[in-house]
């Protein structure tokens, strides 16, 4: 499934078009198409070994295309060497100058400007960053966060008018890394820059980025909004990698609704296929609904897991046996349950059809 472009290069501040890339005999990339507007922050999610890497070294210039186009703004920087493209760069493992100091490294990428301006700039990207008082110690003398923050202001000194992000989070604990990636988003609207981020956790991904873009076996599966993802899964890949889920497989009676096992199921679309696979997420699941809700099914519950202010039910349908679920319940739902029997609800707005 390719993305097409849908407003055109001349509405985008960075443009793909249909860019292949092999290594041998493997595809990395399968006629990618993405476009990018100016001053969105897009994340590139997928497994490792997807192409999201690929992707972002074919946009930078380390990396070459086999075929296809790379447009920033009307212009065509598909074959252009990386020094010419106009980026910021931060690499997951930061890529610092050991042997230089703080104020050194942010400086390194402005050798064509004056001294004055040099140590201007520099001032300016360290109080951006809150490392002003940081300026003469050496990488070795940070956290992994201090130096997250001097990569990301060594990529920001020239003003490059694109700031690509590869895993730059992956290095810090999830305490650190959370704070960091709240702290990167805002620095990222406020100074308005267009950032493309690869990574493969999904909370930096919802968290941080106005459109994700899930990429599985060099392709996009589904280009949309975290909400979208979550809520409107494109593919099964998708509903699968994004979440939790539950699948439940169906066959279409006569009349032309569904059936799990031999209970009859409302759906809220029109059911074309002859059999294949609902999804619901956890929390669409409702337990012991109101009487007379429509698809209610007899279960039994397995076991709850307390996660905090959450609760995980792993239970299985009557008329499903050997097929386990799950549900997300809140505490105080799980108080009220009682014994192991219990009947749950699949609202027909809770359930997506996939062949």
């Amino acid at each position: 499934m390719a993305i097409s472009i849908s407003s055109g290069f001349a509405d985008s501040h960075l443009a793909i078009q249909n860019l292949h890339k092999k290594f041998n005999q493997h595809v990395a990339l399968d006629r990618i198409s993405l476009e990018i507007n100016k001053g969105e922050f897009v994340c590139l999610l997928g497994p490792s070994g997807c192409g999201k890497t690929t992707l972002l070294r074919c946009v930078a210039g380390l990396e070459s295309q086999d075929e296809g186009s790379i447009f920033s703004g009307q212009r065509d920087i598909s074959l252009l060497p990386p020094q010419a493209r106009d980026y910021g760069i931060l690499f997951q493992s930061y890529a610092l100058f050991p042997n230089l100091t703080v104020a050194q490294n942010i400086a390194y990428g402005l050798a064509d400007s004056s001294k004055d301006q040099v140590r201007a700039r520099v001032s300016e990207m360290l109080e951006l960053v809150g490392l002003s008082s940081s300026a003469k110690k050496y990488p070795g003398q940070l956290s992994g966060g201090q130096q997250q923050r001097v990569a990301l202001a060594r990529a920001l000194a020239p003003a490059p008018s694109l700031l690509l992000l590869d895993e730059p989070m992956s290095a810090l604990d999830a305490r650190v890394r959370e704070h960091l990636c709240t702290e990167l988003r805002n620095l990222q609207k406020s100074l308005g820059i267009t950032t493309l981020m690869v990574t493969h956790n999904q909370d930096e991904a919802m968290l941080m980025a106005d459109r994700i873009a899930i990429m599985h076996e060099g392709k996009i599966e589904q280009y949309a909004t975290a909400k979208e993802i979550y809520q409107k899964p494109a593919t099964p890949f998708v509903a699968e990698f994004v979440g939790q889920g539950n699948w439940l497989p169906f066959i279409r009676g006569t009349n032309g609704k569904a059936f799990i096992g031999n209970q009859e199921l409302q759906l809220a679309q029109p059911l074309q296929q002859e059999q294949g696979r609902l999804f619901c997420r956890p929390e669409g699941v409702r337990v012991n609904p109101l009487g007379g809700s429509p698809n209610q099914f007899s279960a039994q519950v397995h076991n709850i897991t307390f996660l905090g202010s959450r609760c995980l039910m792993r239970f299985e349908l009557d008329t499903l046996p050997g097929h386990p679920l799950q549900a997300e319940l809140a505490p105080p739902e799980v108080a009220l349950l009682g014994g192991g029997r219990i009947h749950v609800g699949l609202p027909a707005e809770n359930l997506k059809i996939f062949a």
